[in-house]
């Protein structure tokens, strides 16, 4: 497992989020004064700046170097943003409300994630970055959330049904399509490879949230696998391979699902935080040592591996890493920001 060196000026944490087939990397540092900033990575750490206010985070990056994240305006509103080219930074818009939130951009540029609405409810949209961004809907109710697109253009995300309800869905030639879950009243989606495979969450029976695999209709259950403990997947490469997080009281793990075998590595091995996967096999997220986060890589068929100070994962406070509406975002301690609410 190699430790990466995202940010400048002595960032406190970093966390990497996304690689493409060409090795650029995207992820997001604090700073010692709080701030977070986006950042690329291409042979040296590149700062994508913000839309005219102190923070911003990038969320992922496409085969083309085209990046995309969320970043603060001048009056202090969220806004989903791509950089093209090494071009400036665009806002991508909302749908009438204030804020917006970009998730993922395809190699073609299209753009997903969510906006709120001009009565205030949070839609997911898809952009070319030329139009106005287009609302995609919902499953009868009023909110959802756009996660991850193929370079088919189809796109996955949660969306409320009629009863309230949040539920895994698939946006393919124009419709919105509910994948079901695994027993229980909600899923999530996460991330969709380009063969349309799905992966995710979903609630079960006993009310546990468990990582799926989605395929032509069928919903595999990967938190059986594992047995035990909350479980989310939050991405799959173009082979089938998933990766995920896996939480157990306050203690964090990392899962990847390779060739039909589980591989758990509990606190103190492997990555803490695992949010991509690449078809090249690297796993990247965060590590966490010396009461802090680092941007780490491994490759997916790495063995557990034990790493000394692995208890200190159990004091971890200060950054918290959840699965929400298929979105991996930050509750951080930063100056109240939340970035977002959407608790599973």
């Amino acid at each position: 497992m190699a430790e990466l060196t995202l940010g400048a000026r002595g960032a406190e944490q970093s966390i990497a989020v996304d690689i493409n087939a060409r090795g650029q990397m995207v992820g997001v540092i604090e700073e010692d004064d709080g701030r977070q900033r986006a950042i690329l990575y291409d042979k040296r750490p590149i700062e994508l700046g913000t839309l005219g206010g102190s923070d911003g985070f990038t969320r992922d990056i496409n085969n083309e170097g085209d990046v995309v994240g969320t970043a603060q305006n001048a009056s202090g509103y969220w806004r989903a943003f791509v950089v093209r080219h090494g071009e400036r930074m665009q806002d991508l818009g909302t749908l009438g409300g204030n804020s917006s939130y970009g998730a993922a951009i395809n190699d073609q540029g299209q753009v997903v994630g969510f906006a709120d609405t001009s009565d205030g409810y949070y839609r997911a949209f898809l952009s070319d970055g030329e139009h106005a961004p287009r609302d995609l809907g919902t499953l009868g109710g009023k909110i959802s959330y756009a996660a991850g697109i193929n370079n088919l253009g189809d796109v996955v995300g949660t969306a409320a049904l009629p009863d309230g309800y949040r539920r895994a869905f698939l946006y393919k030639d124009g419709s919105m399509q509910d994948i079901g879950t695994l027993g229980g009243r909600s899923s999530s989606a996460s991330a969709i490879n380009d063969k349309g495979v799905v992966v995710g969450a979903s609630e079960t029976p006993a009310r546990r949230w468990h990582a799926f695999v989605w395929d032509q209709g069928k919903m595999t259950d990967l938190g059986a696998l594992i047995g035990y403990g909350d479980s989310f997947a939050t991405a799959i490469n173009d082979a089938g391979h998933v990766v995920g997080s896996i939480r157990v009281g306050d203690e964090r793990r990392s899962f990847v699902y390779r060739d039909g075998k589980m591989t758990v590595h509990p606190g103190g091995y492997g990555l803490y935080l695992v949010n991509a996967i690449n078809n090249q096999e690297l796993v990247i997220g965060a590590k966490y040592a010396g009461k802090k986060f680092s941007a780490s890589t491994m490759i997916s068929s790495q063995p557990a591996v034990v790493t000394h100070g692995g208890q200190d994962l159990l004091t971890m406070i200060a950054v918290v890493l959840i699965a929400t509406a298929g979105v991996v975002v930050y509750r951080r301690r930063y100056r109240g920001l939340r970035i977002s609410s959407l608790a599973l």
